[in-house]
């Protein structure tokens, strides 16, 4: 369901960035389970280049039963721009929810007026796109937007709607890095470093696809997948403790 989405996102990188491949932890890079109605394979990939520390896209093909596409964009720490988060969802034909947002690593007003507010023009362009759902396993004014794309939909309006506003997005991402200032000044730099490790820690903590992970392909491959891939800066609650 989600291959074009794929296409276009690989297609708008390699025309823009000069792409190296970002190592994958053995065995994890792809998996197949026959676990539940439909086979499903998990498969991610993951690049980085000067500007992006890391580009992560990770699909699950479950048949008609799910249907996932997730994946980040952390930029290099020196851009203090945010994360590029995108999650879609769908399950069946009658449930999807897609996901879409710049997501800031800080809250002042300032910032937010800088990489934030250029945002409201494309949820003004999508307003069946911007449902105003609750947030069920985050704080919404931490990491997100207010001007985040977060709907359920149907599969055709996936197919165009959603398709044009990932398309809009990527483009804005774009433009707004190409006229970023790069950061200097190793403080300024070593904030973004923390405010990105920092944002994996809360995500690792919360992220409720973890639960999805582990139904199809077993808690510990899936924890190892939270930690060592998604969210590789974060540190799992017990080591965190065992390290204090």
């Amino acid at each position: 369901m989600y291959t074009t989405f794929i296409q276009h996102l690989e297609q708008s990188l390699f025309q823009r960035f000069n792409l190296q491949s970002r190592p994958i932890p053995t065995g994890l890079e792809y998996k197949v389970s026959d676990r539940g109605r439909n086979p499903a394979t998990i498969r991610s990939w993951c690049y980085q280049c000067p500007e992006l520390r890391k580009i992560r896209y990770t699909s699950i093909d479950a048949g008609a039963s799910a249907q996932i596409l997730n994946s980040v964009i952390y930029p290099s720490p020196h851009y203090e721009l945010p994360l590029l988060g995108i999650d879609f969802l769908s399950f069946g034909q009658v449930k999807n929810l897609i996901v879409m947002d710049f997501q800031p690593l800080f809250q002042d007003e300032a910032y937010l007026a800088k990489y934030i507010y250029p945002l409201k023009a494309l949820q003004d362009k999508y307003p069946e796109l911007a449902q105003d759902l609750e947030m069920k396993f985050y704080d919404a004014n931490q990491y997100f937007s207010k001007y985040l794309l977060f709907a359920k939909t149907d599969a055709e309006t996936v197919k165009t709607r959603v398709f044009t506003a990932f398309k809009d997005y990527l483009n804005l991402y774009w433009q707004m890095l190409d006229s970023a200032e790069p950061l200097t000044n190793s403080e300024d730099i070593q904030r973004i470093v923390k405010a990105q490790k920092d944002y994996d820690q809360y995500s690792a903590e919360r992220d409720p696809a973890s639960g999805l992970f582990s139904s199809y392909f077993g808690h510990e491959w899936s924890e190892r997948f939270l930690y060592e891939f998604l969210f590789e800066d974060a540190v799992p609650l017990a080591a965190g403790s065992v390290k204090k």
